[in-house]
């Protein structure tokens, strides 16, 4: 199959190489590039709290740009929303994780349940844009908490020649979408040659993503039975 791959060049790289280690055609075409804020990290992780919070492995990457400057804080309590940010992590040297089962909604339930025994508020060290609903599981659960945007992804602009060629030449026959912006970016791109991708299949990381799906290719999604690559990658 010919796949399109439309997360950031330093994750890209590595599900192209499982994509044909799998017999399949990578096509890159990532959609946002990632920003580093290195002096916001680095202050907020100087205010008190209790433990750390990331829904991405991205924020990892910032961190660990951070250097030495990031040793007194590796044995804090980092709470990661699934299994790939919790490898990041153990890559960075964070030595106490515990791992959620990859939704922002779970990783917020099993916080809940650790927060009596916090003495100052959760940091969330977030990107932009994101998705709200890890923030809701916590507001909901009465978890304090400070979020802090450490990056952010900027869009990256195509000219029209390339998205179609990307596209139609020849016609993909799959997407892999790993978040809500991604989907949404996607379908922007790809709006003028969806018809001719009447075919094209939506894999999808969780029922989140697949929301932004316009109703006309509902048909064509498939659903990650695990919110993670390894699931995203099965339904090919």
């Amino acid at each position: 199959m010919r796949v399109v791959v439309t997360r950031p060049e330093s994750s890209a790289r590595r599900t192209a190489e499982r994509l044909q280690d799998l017999g399949h055609q990578p096509v890159l075409l990532p959609l946002t590039r990632a920003i580093h804020h290195l002096k916001i990290a680095e202050a907020v992780l100087a205010n008190p709290h209790s433990a750390l919070a990331v829904t991405s492995a991205e924020a990892l990457r910032v961190l660990s740009a951070l250097g030495e400057r990031l040793i007194p804080f590796l044995g804090r309590t980092l709470y990661a929303v699934g299994e790939t940010t919790a490898k990041a992590a153990e890559a960075a040297g964070f030595r106490n994780i515990r791992r959620g089962p990859g939704t922002g909604a779970g990783l917020a339930k099993i916080i809940a349940s650790d927060a009596p025994s916090f003495d100052a508020p959760l940091l969330y060290l977030a990107g932009r844009p994101r998705s709200p609903k890890f923030e809701d599981g916590l507001h909901a659960a009465g978890v304090p908490f400070v979020a802090a945007e450490i990056y952010e992804m900027e869009p990256i602009a195509y000219n029209e020649a390339l998205i179609r060629g990307t596209l139609l030449d020849p016609p993909a026959d799959a997407v892999l979408l790993y978040s809500r912006e991604n989907a949404r970016l996607f379908c922007d791109f790809a709006a003028p040659h969806l018809q001719e991708l009447a075919s094209l299949r939506f894999l999808c990381l969780s029922d989140n993503v697949a929301e932004i799906i316009p109703r006309e290719f509902h048909r064509n999604i498939k659903i990650a039975s695990h919110p993670d690559e390894d699931g995203v990658l099965a339904l090919l």
